[in-house]
């Protein structure tokens, strides 16, 4: 038996359910803003307010990553973080508050649209889950994106062929960590806690929320191992690359 298969086998004990979180685990959302953010720069004339595409880039992820901690924890909406995640960093770039009024609309849809057409995923990510669904697992989604450009995203890689329920935050108005969606996701699925795992990268919403609702969780931690998550939370070795589970 290969190691990997052994070190996950308790893991998937009882198993019939196995859900990804969908950006930044099956679908590559950081290259895929890259490219619509850049594209954006070069259409929109951002080099007169920004040095540098990076420039741009690097600003714009300070004022969303602000933006999707409160989302996440439920203090801003939906609305809100669309527009502030393009106007704070218009207007930090020197941008007046006409024009970024102006533009934000048309940017966000722009954005969205470049977003869910790369249809690219993380290395192993269509591998992986189609082996889990030739295994015979039963194959969620569950993301606290946007109902719009997740399914985009789902049709363009092709996960949509491969997954039985696709679960979005905006369903329901509630996100990853509230365990009112991981009950949701149940409830629509028609299945229980007990034999659903979550596979995620994000420690916070992904594997605490998860765990909070009664599922079983594995962190992909690609970059850089957690040792204190691991010992906080008692958790299985976090997957380093989806072809890991091409063991299991």
């Amino acid at each position: 038996m290969d190691s990997n298969q052994n070190i996950y086998s308790g893991l998937l004990d009882g198993i019939e359910w196995i859900w990804f979180d969908l950006d930044d685990t099956l679908y590559d959302f950081a290259e895929s803003s890259h490219i619509g953010l850049s594209r954006i720069y070069c259409e929109y004339g951002l080099d007169a307010y920004f040095s540098t595409v990076d420039h741009w880039i690097d600003v714009y992820h300070h004022f969303n990553a602000i933006q999707w901690g409160l989302y996440n924890k439920g203090l801003t909406d939906q609305h809100s973080l669309r527009y502030h995640r393009f106007v704070d960093p218009l207007l930090e770039g020197g941008m007046s508050q006409a024009k970024t009024d102006e533009l934000v609309w048309e940017l966000d849809v722009v954005y969205l649209k470049y977003l869910g057409e790369t249809g690219l995923l993380i290395d192993g990510a269509f591998e992986a889950v189609a082996h889990l669904k030739n295994k015979g697992y039963k194959i969620g989604v569950l993301s606290n994106g946007f109902t719009g450009v997740q399914n985009a995203k789902m049709k363009s890689s092709g996960l949509d062929a491969l997954v039985d329920c696709l679960v979005l935050s905006d369903e329901i108005n509630i996100n990853k960590p509230d365990r009112r969606l991981f009950d949701y996701a149940l409830q629509k699925a028609n299945t229980t806690a007990a034999v659903s795992l979550m596979i995620g990268d994000n420690p916070d919403t992904d594997i605490a929320g998860a765990i909070n609702a009664g599922w079983k969780a594995l962190l992909f931690c690609p970059k850089q191992q957690s040792a204190d998550f691991e010992a906080k939370l008692n958790q299985s070795k976090p997957l380093s690359n989806l072809r890991e589970i091409l063991n299991w």
